[in-house]
């Protein structure tokens, strides 16, 4: 069943607010090369104050929770019944675009703003969170609102963790953004998992998957896993690049080659058994101030990353990688440290919202791709305190955390009909 012609027709008129929205806050936000909307900092505040204005604007109920989160609620028939949530954060990194997150949050007051144009009362209660603090690059700690609003965030995040560019706390930006840290220090939760039917967040996509594909719309199977090691190093010993023969060498360069080619190796053989996996060695390098160009290397630092929506594939590459590193170091008299390795589970999406997002789209006469997301979102939070929860992926070329970000609005349109359908065709 398609959208009923009343609706289709307000949900067409109410895309003017997508742009209107999108433009007004990217162009407050814009720092002269990219969008910078800093974690409880003023990019993120003028993108709340933003939305929350069109929330009002629309007749929508408003509240925020301890963490300064904010909720704008359509009121259902039925108050009792559990509240369907879609939404997105408003933060981004450093020079970013200006689609990663904020398109999830405009795509809900679309779909909200059609059902009042409409004059269409929802069963239950349909709210659009716009969440704080998703990047993990101002303050080394991700989804800071979303485990907040479950009240899962440690509470020492609040004073451990500081803002990359100003050197203060969490929690000194928190209660400049209008949180109550000391209700965070003990706990309390805004949301309740069974006070809730789902979770919907409409994200771009961070890759070319679907760019590749020619198609608008993904359909997220599950958010990977990882498995990461941030302060990786291979210790051999410095010799002169002239004078030491290759058996009597412990050089760090050709072992950590070694292991990087043998890890793709690894991965090749996951990939062609059917397994689902991305791996990535990063910021690899001698030290310059040791190393020359007549000097054997006897140090590289590295990171490790590998992602999966199989725990049993992360502990597979993990295992892995340190038994490969035991062996090339035993052979080239080199030692491999990994300091310590970190990790997240992977978050399947909820069949049941995944089966309604496939019958929505065959009901739109749309075309969908079910694809896995790389990187973790929100919604993996939902997930993880026992919410269903479910995402749908909007083309999007040139990546994302740049300024290159390039959503097309048809894509967008096409992803939003999507969402609104799952929102008056709940499962």
């Amino acid at each position: 069943m398609a959208l009923p012609p009343a609706l289709d027709r307000a949900f067409s008129d109410s895309l003017a607010l997508a742009q209107r929205l999108f433009t007004d806050i990217g162009e407050r936000t814009h720092d002269g090369v990219g969008i910078t909307r800093a974690t409880y900092g003023e990019g993120e505040q003028i993108a709340h104050d933003r939305v929350a204005a069109e929330a009002r604007t629309l007749g929508l109920e408003i509240a925020t929770d301890a963490a300064a989160n904010l909720y704008m609620t359509l009121p259902g028939r039925d108050r009792a019944r559990p509240a369907m949530v879609t939404g997105s954060h408003l933060d981004s990194v450093p020079r970013g675009g200006n689609y990663d997150g904020l398109a999830g949050v405009v795509a809900g007051l679309v779909c909200l703003a059609s059902l009042r144009r409409a004059e269409i009362t929802p069963p239950g209660d349909l709210t659009v969170m716009a969440i704080r603090g998703e990047e993990n690059c101002w303050f080394s700690a991700q989804h800071i609102g979303s485990r907040a609003a479950f009240g899962r965030l440690p509470p020492d995040i609040l004073d451990r963790a500081v803002r990359a560019d100003s050197g203060r706390s969490l929690a000194r930006h928190m209660a400049d953004a209008g949180a109550d840290v000391e209700a965070l220090r003990g706990g309390a939760a805004h949301l309740k998992s069974e006070r809730l039917a789902g979770f919907v967040e409409l994200h771009i996509e961070q890759g070319p998957v679907l760019d590749e594909a020619d198609m608008a719309v993904g359909i997220v199977s599950a958010i990977r896993g990882n498995v990461r090691c941030p302060d990786a190093r291979c210790v051999g010993a410095y010799d002169h690049a002239g004078a030491v023969p290759r058996r009597l060498r412990r050089d760090a360069v050709m072992a950590s080659a070694e292991l990087v080619a043998a890890m793709e190796h690894l991965w090749h053989g996951i990939e062609a058994e059917g397994g689902d996996l991305v791996m990535t060695f990063g910021q690899l390098g001698t030290d310059p101030e040791a190393h020359s160009l007549t000097t054997i290397p006897g140090l590289v630092r590295f990171t490790f990353d590998a992602r999966s929506h199989a725990q049993e594939t992360l502990d597979r590459v993990t295992a892995e990688v340190r038994r490969l590193a035991h062996d090339i170091g035993r052979r080239r008299g080199v030692s491999f440290e990994f300091r310590p390795f970190t990790g997240a589970p992977p978050a399947p999406m909820d069949l049941g919202l995944r089966g309604k997002l496939v019958e929505g789209a065959k009901a739109l006469g749309m075309a969908t791709l079910e694809l896995a997301s790389g990187p973790g979102h929100d919604a993996a939070d939902f997930a993880g305190a026992g919410v269903p929860a479910a995402m749908i992926f909007v083309r999007n070329r040139h990546g994302s955390h740049n300024p290159r970000e390039e959503m097309p609005m048809d894509a967008f349109a096409e992803a939003t009909r999507l969402l609104l359908w799952l929102l008056v065709n709940p499962p």
